[in-house]
Order: structure tokens, then sequence, then C-alpha cells
């Protein structure tokens, strides 16, 4: 199986209580053929403790993260510190034996209320456990807006940073969400979330050989 299976790895929008961290040799007999993931930690100002649900697929191919309070805003009487809000994921995947993988793309979703003059910023950064490549990746929104928004963060094939081979390493997710008020007067705000609460954040994993030794 070369270059490109694309697996989906979900992740549905809103907040949830910090998940206590497993060790690299938490997996009970893992299927030998799929890709495993389990979720070691989530902290941070956009989801503390009790406000993000983590939630694994009956195959453990994919997981969801639900917030209930994943918002930044700033203007009229926000709290000062209010205007940043961020959560990182800290993630134990397996791969099959013989096998390496990358995060290809992510779609993002929320709900954004931008006075004139108001901007705001969701940015995204993933590293492995040790490594010091970390890619970024920042989205910006101007005022006036008032509607859900969509960002998509994808890679070239030729520029995936891939997992070390024939190591346990974890992989961090770190999500920001960031409100400049600007030359507005009101109050601004981005979720992630949606006025319903049906909103996904969606990973796809793409995985390929291990060079042989």
């Amino acid at each position: 199986m070369a270059a490109g299976l694309i697996v989906g790895g979900a992740i549905a929008a809103l907040l949830a209580a910090a998940v206590p961290a497993q060790s690299a040799d938490a997996f009970d007999d893992p299927p030998a053929d799929k890709i495993v993931i389990r979720v070691a930690t989530v902290n941070g100002s956009g989801c503390p403790a009790g406000t993000a649900a983590v939630a694994v697929s009956g195959d453990n191919t994919a997981f969801t993260v639900t917030y209930s309070d994943y918002l930044a805003q700033a203007g009229g009487n926000s709290d000062p510190t209010a205007f940043r809000k961020n959560c990182q994921l800290n993630l134990l995947v397996h791969v099959p034996a013989g096998f390496t993988y990358a995060i290809a793309s992510v779609d993002y979703r929320g709900f954004a209320a931008l006075q004139r003059g108001a901007s705001a910023i969701q940015r995204a950064s993933y590293y492995f456990q040790g490594s010091s490549s970390t890619a970024f990746r920042t989205h910006s929104y101007n005022g006036p807006l008032n509607d859900n928004w969509q960002a998509t963060d994808s890679t070239e094939w030729a520029q995936l940073v891939w997992a070390p081979c024939g190591v346990q390493r974890n992989f961090n997710i770190n999500t920001e969400l960031r409100v400049n008020a600007g030359t507005s007067t009101g109050t601004s705000f981005m979720a992630m979330d949606s006025t319903d609460g049906e909103i996904n954040t969606i990973y796809h994993l793409a995985w390929q050989p291990c060079p042989a030794k």
C-alpha cells in the first residue's frame, strides 16, 4: 500500500473536560491493519476542565471533540483576557507495523460575529512530541461578519511532516481563536462552535510505508 491512503479523523466542534493522560503502551491488541487514535490530554483556555467532551469512534479510527465554551471575544464590556482562547489536543496514535502517518488536511468550522472595524484569526499548529518541526496555519477574518466560517489547512504531499518510524511519539494539535476589536465600538466574537452545535472539525490522515532498513 504505497503513499496516499487517506483515513478520516473526525472532531465535532463545542468543548469538554480534560482526558487523563495515557501511557505509550496503553493500546490493548490494536488492529494490525488500522490507524488507532487515543486522546491523551485536552486542555487550554478554550477547553477548560468540564467543558469539552472527547469521544472515539467504535472502530477507533476517528475521534470527536465537542466544545461548549470555545469562544474568544473583544470590545464592549468583554473581559480583557477573553480576546484569545486556545485548546491543545495530545494524541496517542498507533499505526500498522512498518507504516508512518502525517496530517494531510484539516477542516475547521465555527461561527463569528465581528463588528465593522474588528478582525479575528483562527490558527493551528501541528507537531510530534520531541520534534523541532512545527507546522503553523493561520486564517484571517474581517468585520462586518455575522455568519458561519470555515477554514481548511492542507499540505502538499512533498511537504507533509511524517511521524518518526519505529518509535511512539504523541501528536499535538494546538488551535487558537483571537479577536481584535480594532476601530469597532461593540462586542465581537469568534467561536469554534455553532448556534446549533453541529459544526465539525475533520482531520484527514495520510499514511505510507516506512523506508526499508
